[in-house]
């Protein structure tokens, strides 16, 4: 019976020193001090023709045979400015049709006044596709350019001619660019 009893003060002790060198003081004020980055990615122009349409709208040797101007309006919000730390565009273009073909994007202001201008000179099939990464921010170009931007225009240009047919299965024009934007939320 002694045995026991001893044996359970020695258990209680040992778990009560057990707890005890466990607990530490909670600081809440860590929270001051969570920096909280988060990335948002996304898709902003898509363009995907066929050789068949450049050549149906015949318009060779730098006219263009596309053109449109989209809102483009992510920074409207003075919250969303303020916290823009960098920003990355990515333009992946693919080009299998018979044309040189030129592309342009350019970012435009409230006024409709080009700010800024991505350009891109694509060779005829077979030319590699070709990718660009431009970044806004340390190290890259000015945030204030995309900032200020509320509309993008796109145009494509046919730089060869409108007659001749690629030999590669169904010729296209393909265009992909997507966003990816750091913030600081705290």
């Amino acid at each position: 019976m002694i045995m026991k009893r001893l044996l359970l003060n020695i258990l209680v002790f040992s778990l009560l020193v057990n707890f005890l060198s466990c607990m530490e003081e909670q600081d809440f004020d860590q929270f001051d001090t969570l920096r909280m980055v988060p990335t948002v990615t996304t898709g902003l122009l898509y363009f995907e023709t066929d050789e068949p349409s450049i050549n149906a709208i015949g318009l060779p040797n730098g006219i263009a045979f596309y053109s449109k101007t989209t809102n483009f309006a992510p920074f409207e919000n003075d919250y969303v400015k303020e916290r823009l730390l960098r920003a990355t565009i990515v333009y992946q273009i693919t080009n299998t049709t018979s044309k040189e073909l030129g592309l342009n994007i350019e970012f435009l202001d409230d006024s409709g006044i080009p700010i800024h201008t991505e350009s891109f000179s694509m060779e005829a099939h077979p030319a590699a596709a070709h990718t660009r990464e431009v970044a806004y921010g340390p190290g890259g170009l000015d945030l204030n350019l995309l900032m200020a931007t509320t509309r993008l225009r796109f145009t494509a240009l046919n730089l060869g001619d409108a007659s001749t047919v690629s030999s590669a299965q169904d010729p296209k024009l393909i265009l992909k660019s997507s966003g990816e934007f750091i913030f600081q939320l705290q």
